[in-house]
This record gives C-alpha cells, structure tokens and sequence, in this order.
C-alpha cells in the first residue's frame, strides 16, 4: 500500500514544481529533512528537490515562475539554492558519488533516484515523496525509513563504514539527530563511528561547530556530549571537555565528576534559557579544573582559581573551535570568570558592598549570571540544594533591592575625567584616574550614594588630600 502525503504539501513551492515537473516530463522528489520532519509533524524551513536531469537549470525555471531574482549556483555539485519567503529551496540533479580518503568533498555523476537516496546519510533522512501527475505526495521509502521514524532509530543505508569514511561529518551529525530527536543509534553504526572516529580530523572546525551548536541547543545536550564521548569523538574535537571527565580518590576524599557535573548544569541552564552563549558558559564553567586540581590532607580536593583560569581558556577554544571572538565570546568569559561569585555570596553574609561589586561587574548579565549559577548548585543531598536555593533566592532580592536603591549595573562614577580636570586645571594625568576610582571605591563601599552632588564633595575632599587646587575661572 503506498502511503501518500498529498494534502500536507500545501506550500506554493510545491504546486509550482509539481507543475513544471509534470507539464515537461521531468520526474521531481523532495527528498531528506523536509519529508522526514513533515512525517513527524516538525517544523522545517530547507527543502531539498532532487530532479532526474539539470537540477540548476531546474532552479531556474522555476525561480522564474516565482519571480524569485537571486539563485545560487554551486556548479561543482550540480546544486542550485534560493529563498521563497520563509524557506530555504534546494534543487539538485539525482546523483551518485565516490570518494577519496584525504577528502569529504566527493566526484559526482548524474545518477538515478535510488541512487541518490543511497548516498544519503540515515534511512530517514532518505524517504522521498513524488512530485509528478497523480503520483504527487506519495513516498518512495526503499529502506524502511519510515519504520525507523516510528521506532526512533538512526541507522544507514548502506555499510556505516562507508557512510562514515566517506563523510566523517555524518557520525556529528548522527549525535545531533540522536539528540534532538531523542533517537537511538543503531548499534552497527554505534561501532563505524567508534572505529571511524579519528576521521573527524579532516573536517572543518566550522562545520565541527555548527553541529555541536545544533546540539547544544536541543532540550536535553548532555545526551549528545555523553555519545560524542562514548564513540570517542570528543577527544578529537573538544579535548579540554573530555578532561573533566572522572573521579579520583586519595585517603578516602574524592571530588566529583566534574564531566558529569557540568553537563547536568549544561541541563539545568537548558530548562530555563535558549540563549546558546549562555549555554556555552555553563558548558566552559568548570573547564580549568583539571589544569587547577590539588590535594590538601586537611580540606581535600580544592579547584582554587579555576574561575579565572577558565575565563583564560574560554577564546583559546573559541579560536580553535572556530566560534565568534566577539562580543559572544567576551560575554562567554564574563560569565566564566564570575560565575562563584553569586554563590560565594550564598555561603556567607550578604552585604550591599558585595552586591554592588556584582552588579558592576556583571552589567546587563548579572540575570543570566544568576541563571548560570542557580543551574551550577547541583548535588545527590536534596536537602543541601534545598538549602543553598533558598540561600540562592535571598541573594536574588538582595540583588534587585540594591539595584532599585542604588543604580549600580553598567554604572559610571558620577564624576568624569573631563569635569576633574576642569575643577582642578590639570592636563591629562595619574591623579585623575586615581580619584575616579576612589570615587567608585566609596560609592561600592556604600561610604557615599551614587549620585553627582556626593561625587563631587567626595572628590573635593580626594583632591585636598593630593595636594591639588581648585583652578581659578
């Protein structure tokens, strides 16, 4: 029995390639994501049409039709690319292809529709629906892909290990789907991408990136670092996670494992934000404890400074991952560097001169920091974290309650440079520097509020004590 899926290809893409497909006898396919995410009812925005014949020159007629004025051609590959509204359109001519082993880009040839869908990298990625006449929307499914949609199973179709070694990308992306979808991996290709795993180095570190990126934005990315780890590719791509992993014991004290912790915060931080960079920041967080690990016989294992160091760390891997090293990125170590801060402030007495340094360092950040931080408060005793997440939400009000009183985030002494200056005739100089940060040192320290007129006498009583004087207007 074929199964069709013709009343849910409604988009106006379809019905005009349907149109031009059938009126010129040219059989036309969607093919991969689309069909599987359709089958599953989940949103997707990438079509890929596969034709049997010239997929650009396909592209463009049908850019004509819709009027659509800029098409992509990727010659190389026989692909054409372009944007209809909200979708990415993908036109390619039905292919087969081979490979070299110092390479993932293959040699194509024109090919038939199966065999195209055997290059394809997982049986539900390799379902198809017709285009064409009468047949429009039914579905060409020659491995049971359909039967490992239903069964939540990544498998190939054909060997893994020829998947594998052709495109080493596809064992991330199998991770990736795995993740997002909360599917299993076929135990077969479970062991291709184990024995494969060391392939992963001829990929780039963007395309690397963009699929942790992709994973690490799923509900649950633990389960996708804990398979990365498993098939031993996350010591070839993301060797500082992989050292955290572990538990080490000396006259019966041993530290956690501070792998396991830090994706349970990876976890925690995922429940309440989508923001990718502050996911990045749980995942860093903890990432130069390895590097800052000591026994002490009186206080056990202690991580001291890992904080900073980690912030240290966090553009190196930037770099060698390929992320931005921009703002993102400086946000990323803020949060890093910061992130014992509010639970130091949990442990002992909260004073507003401490809440102040927090809220000036932090900014605009100080609310994801605090995400950051409720996240990191994780242990097996309940009544420990009920206990410090009590604490945590005491700290909290603090925070809002110095801030209404006194204006301290992305605060600047209410006194500048120039107006000292002015006051005292002085040029450019140390002195002018010293008293600005006396001045933020007494509005921290609550000696003073935060306004201009305490400023000013404040620094009146700075500039006596250097040995300045008023000039004269």
């Amino acid at each position: 029995m074929t199964i069709n899926y013709a009343n849910q290809l409604k988009h106006p893409v379809f019905k005009v390639v349907a149109k031009y497909a059938t009126d010129n006898g040219i059989p036309a396919f969607i093919i991969g994501g689309y069909v599987r995410d359709l089958i599953i009812g989940r949103p997707s925005k990438d079509i890929d049409i596969v034709v049997l014949g010239d997929g650009p020159a396909f592209a463009n007629e049908i850019a004509k039709i819709m009027r659509v004025k800029n098409v992509s051609i990727f010659k190389t590959y026989g692909t054409a690319h372009f944007v209809y509204k909200d979708l990415d359109v993908e036109f390619v001519g039905a292919r087969k292809e081979s490979y070299t082993s110092e390479s993932r880009n293959p040699t194509t040839l024109s090919g038939s529709l199966q065999d195209d869908q055997n290059r394809r990298d997982f049986t539900i990625n390799a379902m198809a629906l017709k285009l064409n006449g009468e047949q429009y929307g039914d579905l060409v499914d020659p491995f049971n892909g359909m039967n490992d949609l239903e069964n939540g199973l990544l498998r190939s179709p054909l060997d893994p290990d020829i998947t594998f070694n052709d495109d080493p990308l596809r064992m991330m992306r199998a991770i990736r789907f795995a993740t997002q979808l909360n599917f299993k991996i076929d135990t077969k290709c479970l062991e291709a991408i184990k024995r494969n795993s060391d392939r992963i180095s001829i990929i780039t570190k963007e395309r690397i990136s963009e699929e942790l990126n992709k994973m690490i934005l799923s509900a649950t990315p633990s389960r996708g670092f804990k398979l990365l780890h498993a098939t031993n590719l996350l010591k070839n791509i993301f060797p500082e996670m992989l050292a955290l992993q572990g538990i080490e014991t000396i006259d019966g004290k041993s530290h956690k494992d501070n792998f396991l912790h830090t994706l349970e915060v990876l976890d925690n931080v995922s429940v309440t934000s989508e923001n990718l960079w502050l996911r990045w920041s749980a995942l860093l967080h903890d990432i130069a404890k390895p590097p800052t690990k000591k026994f002490d016989k009186v206080v056990g294992w202690t991580f001291h400074g890992h904080e900073d160091l980690g912030a240290k760390m966090v553009p190196k891997i930037f770099k060698a991952l390929k992320l931005p090293l921009d703002q993102k990125m400086k946000y990323v170590q803020k949060l890093v560097r910061l992130h014992l801060r509010p639970i130091a402030l949990v442990k002992g007495t909260v004073t507003d001169s401490a809440i102040r340094r927090l809220l000036s360092e932090a900014g605009d950040d100080i609310d994801d920091l605090m995400l950051l931080c409720n996240a990191d408060i994780t242990s097996k005793n309940e009544f420990k974290v009920k206990k410090y997440k009590k604490n945590f939400e005491l700290v909290s009000e603090k925070l809002k309650l110095v801030e209404e009183k006194d204006r301290i985030r992305n605060f600047q002494p209410p006194i500048t440079g120039d107006f000292i200056m002015k006051t005292y005739g002085l040029a450019p100089c140390a002195e002018i520097g010293t008293i600005k940060s006396l001045i933020k040192e007494a509005i921290l320290e609550g000696k003073i509020n935060n306004n201009f007129d305490e400023a000013k006498e404040e620094m009146l009583i700075l500039g006596k004590s250097l040995g300045l004087k008023i000039a004269k207007i």
